[in-house]
C-alpha cells in the first residue's frame, strides 16, 4: 500500500515502540534507526487494516476511542498481530496505563510468556524416605500376622522368622537386629517397637546394603569395622547346618570368624584402612555372599568369604609355617612358603611393610591376618587388591611407575636361582619384552598400575619377578591347569588354588590317621591326585 504521512520522525517519541531490545538513546540520536522502524510498521497488512478502520471512523464523524499509546506501532496491532516485546516499566506515564490490564499486543521481534512454576516433590529426607502407603500397608498387614496371639511380645526364637520373612535380611542377622529394637533389653520385641524401628523408622524402604549397614556400625560411626561383623559370625557359627560340626571346638570357631573378616576387608575395603563404608559395601560382592550363605546348607559352596575349606587351607598353611607356633612368622619361615617359591628380595619387601603395614605389633614378625592378605594375594595375582598389594613391593621409589631398573632388581635373584638349578636362564632383555607383550603398557619405558589392572597377564608377570615355582609353570603352560580354567572358567585363582590345596592337606590327613591305626593299612585313595 502506497501511503503518504505527515510528522516529523526526528521528533518521535522512542517510547512508543516499546522496544527493549532497542535502547530510546539509540534512537533519539539516530532518525535513521526511528524511520525504518516506523517504515517496517507500516508494511505490516494489519496496519493498513488498522490506518483505513481509523480514516473510515474519522470520515464519519464516529468518536476515536484511541488511547495516546495507540500511536505506537505496537497499540495500533490487532489480536492477530505477533506480540511485541514488553517495554522497560520507566517511561511516559502512558506505559502504565497501557499495562493495567492484559494486553494481547506485543513485539514482532520476540515472544514472551509467562514462566511457568513447577512443583518439585521432596527429594532429601534426613531420617530415610518414608514408605509409600501400599508398601507399608503390606508390611503392616504381614507384621500383624507373626505378632499374631503375642501382646507382649515376640522371643528372640520367634522374632527369627520376622527378620527373614518381612525385612528381607538373613537369619544370622536375628540378634543384632532384635537387640536394636529391643535397647532396654527386655528379652522381648513388641509389634508396637517392631513397626516404630522398620517401619516408621523408613528401614523398609532403604536398600539391602543400607539396611545391613545401619544395624551393624556403631551410632557415633559413618564405617563399619571388623568387630561388628563379630556378632553375625557368632549366629552364624550357632546356627548354619554347615558348621555345626565346629560347636565342640570353639577356638576354631573364632579362628574361623576372624579369617571370614579378614577376606571381607581384604576385598571390600579397598582404601585398606580398616573401615568399611557404605560405598564400599554397596560396591562390593558382600551382600550377595550373606545371602547365598543363609540359603545354603553346604557352607563350603558359598566359595566367596564363607567357605570352611578356605579357612581350613589358610589356617594351615600359616600353621605350617609358624613352627614354634606362637601365632607369628618371621621372613625366615615365610621364605619357605610353597617350596621355597619366593625370592628374599621379594620377602624383605614384605616384611619392610610397603604394600601393608603389619598388625602383629612384633618387629619383624608377621601375624595372622597379615598373612591371610599376603595368601590372598599370592595365590590369585588376578585380583584388584592383589595387584595393588605387589605393584607397591615392585615400586621401590614410590612413584607409582615401574620401571626397567626395578623390574630387573627383582629378576637378577630369580635369574641367578635358575642357574643354580641348572635350568636354561632367560636373559633380562627377553624378559622385559615378553612382559611389555604381555602388558601392553600406554608408554614402553614404564608401567603403572592401570596399565597392569587391563591385562590378565599381570599376575605372570609378577611370577616372572619373584616365585621361581610359577614362573617355571608359566613357561611350560601345564595342560592340565589349562584344562582346568576351561572346565570352570567362574572359578578364580584362589578358588582352584584352595580346592587343590584342600584335597592336599586332607589326604595327608587321612595318611597319618591311617599310619597312625595301622602300618599295614594301604589305601589307594592316599595316592596323590596328579
Amino acid at each position: 500500500m502506497d501511503m503518504d504521512y505527515n510528522g516529523d520522525v526526528g521528533r518521535l517519541d522512542p517510547e512508543l515502540l516499546q522496544l527493549n531490545e532497542v535502547s530510546s538513546l539509540a534512537i533519539k540520536s539516530n532518525s535513521y534507526v526511528a524511520e525504518k522502524l516506523f517504515e517496517q510498521w507500516l508494511s505490516l497488512p494489519e496496519t493498513t487494516l488498522l490506518v483505513k478502520s481509523l480514516v473510515t471512523k474519522a470520515k464519519s464523524g464516529l468518536t476515536l476511542n484511541v488511547s495516546t499509546a495507540s500511536s505506537s506501532p505496537k497499540s495500533a496491532c490487532s489480536n492477530s498481530v505477533p506480540p511485541l516485546s514488553p517495554r522497560s516499566s520507566s517511561g511516559s506515564p502512558r506505559v502504565a496505563k497501557q499495562r493495567a490490564g492484559p494486553s494481547v499486543l506485543s513485539s514482532p521481534l520476540k515472544v514472551v510468556s509467562e514462566p511457568v512454576k513447577e512443583f518439585i516433590p521432596q527429594f532429601y529426607f534426613q531420617h530415610g524416605r518414608p514408605p509409600p502407603n501400599d508398601i507399608k500397608d503390606k508390611c503392616l498387614s504381614r507384621t500383624n500376622q507373626f505378632f499374631y496371639g503375642h501382646a507382649n511380645g515376640l522371643s528372640l526364637e520367634e522374632f527369627k522368622p520376622v527378620t527373614k520373612e518381612i525385612c528381607m535380611l538373613p537369619s544370622f542377622f536375628s540378634s543384632t537386629l532384635f537387640k536394636k529394637i529391643d535397647a532396654a533389653s527386655t528379652g522381648t520385641v513388641t509389634r508396637d517397637a517392631f513397626v516404630d524401628y522398620w517401619i516408621n523408622g523408613n528401614m523398609l524402604t532403604k536398600d539391602t546394603a543400607t539396611q545391613i549397614y545401619t544395624l551393624l556400625k556403631q551410632p557415633d560411626l559413618r564405617y563399619l569395622t571388623q568387630d561388628d561383623f563379630k556378632p553375625i559370625l557368632r549366629e552364624l557359627l550357632a546356627t548354619h547346618p554347615g558348621l555345626e560340626f565346629l560347636q565342640s571346638t570353639p577356638e576354631f570357631q573364632e579362628r574361623y570368624a576372624e579369617t571370614v573378616i579378614y577376606r571381607i576387608f581384604y576385598y571390600e575395603n579397598r582404601v585398606g584402612n580398616g573401615r568399611l563404608t557404605l560405598r564400599e559395601l554397596k560396591r562390593g560382592k558382600l551382600i550377595a555372599a550373606m545371602m547365598h550363605a543363609d540359603e545354603e546348607e553346604d557352607i563350603n559352596k558359598v566359595l566367596r568369604f564363607f567357605s570352611y575349606e578356605h579357612f581350613y587351607v589358610i589356617y594351615c598353611k600359616f600353621w605350617e609355617l609358624d613352627t614354634d607356633h606362637d601365632f607369628l612368622i618371621d621372613k625366615e619361615n615365610l621364605i619357605r612358603y610353597g617350596n621355597h617359591a619366593l625370592t628374599y628380595r621379594i620377602v624383605d619387601r614384605i616384611f619392610s611393610q610397603v604394600p601393608r603395614k603389619f598388625t602383629s605389633e612384633v618387629e619383624g614378625k608377621m601375624g595372622y591376618e597379615d598373612f591371610v592378605y599376603f595368601i590372598l594375594s599370592e595365590e590369585d595375582k588376578s585380583s584388584e587388591p592383589s595387584l595393588e598389594y605387589w605393584f607397591k613391593c615392585i615400586d621401590l621409589d614410590g612413584n607409582g611407575v615401574l620401571t626397567r631398573n626395578e623390574l630387573q632388581f627383582f629378576y637378577e635373584e630369580q635369574l641367578h636361582r635358575m642357574e643354580c638349578m641348572a635350568q636354561e636362564p632367560v636373559l633380562f632383555e627377553d624378559i622385559l619384552c615378553q612382559i611389555v607383550d604381555m602388558i601392553k603398557p600406554q608408554e614402553e619405558a614404564y608401567f603403572t598400575l592401570h596399565d597392569l589392572k587391563g591385562s590378565k597377564l599381570s599376575g605372570s608377570t609378577f611370577n616372572i619377578l619373584f616365585n621361581l615355582n610359577k614362573f617355571m609353570a608359566f613357561e611350560s603352560r601345564d595342560p592340565f591347569l589349562i584344562r582346568q580354567e576351561r572346565e570352570n572358567p567362574t572359578l578364580t585363582e584362589w578358588d582352584r588354588f584352595a580346592h587343590r590345596e584342600y584335597i592336599r592337606l586332607s589326604m595327608e590327613e587321612d595318611a597319618d590317621d591311617a599310619s597312625n591305626g595301622s602300618g599295614d593299612v594301604w589305601d589307594e585313595s592316599l595316592e596323590a591326585p596328579f
